[in-house]
């Protein structure tokens, strides 16, 4: 079974880039995932591709079950998660089409499942750095090998949805946050519970509402369609260069969260 698996949307999907060899379909003790798992093979490497939001983009951001989803791919035996997701811009210079490897976020919503401690055994994870070391610098740099405007550190502020912010809601985080959406939390923290690396992309797709002209979703989901061409590039730039032998926190991140 394939170590590492990509997370995104069907934009993701490429059938000339990603080989698909088989479908798995697994339930959990937390219910349906979001959709059956392919397995095929990308940039020469065998991976487990899967839709955060199923089949069609018919599940909204905070409707997700993204505890079934990780602990779907933790049973099918994936070590190591790519996760691609779109986002808006809270600075300037995170210009729309540009992608961003986020390093830190900050968690605004409300009412999800934040984790699989909830009773019985209690564990506090360590999240100051939130995602893979490892896995962010080799898709930093496989930016640069590509030429592409990819920005090497973001902070994600993530919020509840499906509604796009007020204006107020975003000159409020654009003081503390670069860029931001709805789908980091709490998919990136479950993953650290079960010592599992992850690392995001996050696709720019427009200017949120501290600028004047409000966000479109049509408008998003032109530029989305552009930059995902990108983000195949760098997935298929970094597949082969993961090394073999995890040596990074996450592969330990339990050792001393339990109480």
């Amino acid at each position: 079974m394939p170590k590492i698996a990509i997370i995104g949307g069907s934009g993701i999907y490429d059938p000339e880039i990603f080989k698909s060899e088989r479908i798995v379909k697994l339930s959990t003790p937390y219910g349906s995932p979001s959709g059956a798992i392919e397995i095929g093979s990308m940039g020469g490497v065998e991976v487990a591709f899967f839709p955060r939001h199923g089949k069609g983009h018919a599940i909204p951001p905070h409707k997700v079950n993204y505890r079934a989803n990780i602990w779907a791919l933790k049973e099918l035996g994936v070590e190591r998660i790519i996760a691609a997701s779109a986002c808006g811009s809270l600075k300037e210079d995170y210009a729309p089409g540009s992608l961003v490897v986020v390093d830190q976020y900050i968690d605004f919503t409300k009412k999800r499942e934040y984790t699989f401690y909830d009773g019985g055994q209690v564990h506090h994870v360590s999240l100051a750095d939130p995602f893979c070391r490892t896995m962010s610098d080799l898709c930093i740099d496989a930016g640069k090998k590509l030429d592409l405007n990819v920005h090497p550190r973001g902070t994600y502020v993530c919020i509840e949805g499906p509604r796009f912010s007020t204006r107020a809601e975003s000159k409020m985080f654009r003081t503390f946050a670069d860029i931001i959406g709805m789908t980091l939390v709490p998919e990136c923290q479950l993953a650290r519970e079960l010592e599992m690396c992850y690392v995001t992309l996050a696709m720019v797709t427009d200017y949120d509402v501290w600028q004047e002209r409000p966000v479109n979703a049509q408008e998003v989901l032109e530029i989305m369609d552009k930059n995902v061409v990108n983000v195949r590039k760098i997935m298929t730039e970094v597949l082969p260069k993961l090394p073999a032998t995890r040596n990074c926190e996450c592969a330990s991140a339990l050792r001393f969260a339990k109480v």
